[in-house]
């Protein structure tokens, strides 16, 4: 069965006023922000340089990959986005190998985490292991299938 586009509803996202990446990290509070601090740097670190952070519906998106749904409709869409929700952080990973998407590979990796089909949810950065989260961002930029 192909992996196919599903929209992410942005009610899920507590809104800010944030214009930039800068700006959406100032409204995050404490202890929070330290984390998505930490994450958002220990990405940049591990992406390539031309997958430039930006701001994407209340959250920090990396890279893009053009979509084009059944429709016909098209979106240009983060291959990696960072966001913190009211009752945790989730890293979105949107890449697929055409069978399984990359985030759902890794779950018995992640045992704290909660793991969706694209979406890797955890409450604090010490529920995760980094290598394992590091393994993961490495096959989502080299996975061809860019999809959500």
């Amino acid at each position: 069965m192909p992996l196919v586009w599903y929209h992410m509803p942005m009610n899920m996202f507590k809104p800010t006023d944030a214009k930039s990446v800068e700006e959406y990290i100032d409204f995050i509070l404490e202890p929070r922000k330290n984390e998505i601090i930490a994450l958002h740097k220990f990405i940049q670190k591990k992406l390539p340089a031309d997958m430039k952070p930006h701001l994407v519906g209340n959250m920090i998106g990396y890279g893009n990959f053009h979509y084009k749904y059944a429709s016909g409709r098209e979106v240009d869409w983060p291959i990696i986005s960072l966001a913190s929700q009211k009752n945790y952080i989730s890293v979105y990973i949107c890449a697929s190998d055409g069978d399984q998407y990359v985030a759902e590979k890794y779950k018995s990796k992640l045992p704290n985490a909660s793991i969706g089909k694209s979406c890797i949810r955890f409450k604090h950065v010490s529920d995760i292991d980094l290598d394992v989260l590091q393994q993961v961002l490495e096959e989502a930029i080299n996975t061809p299938n860019k999809t959500l």
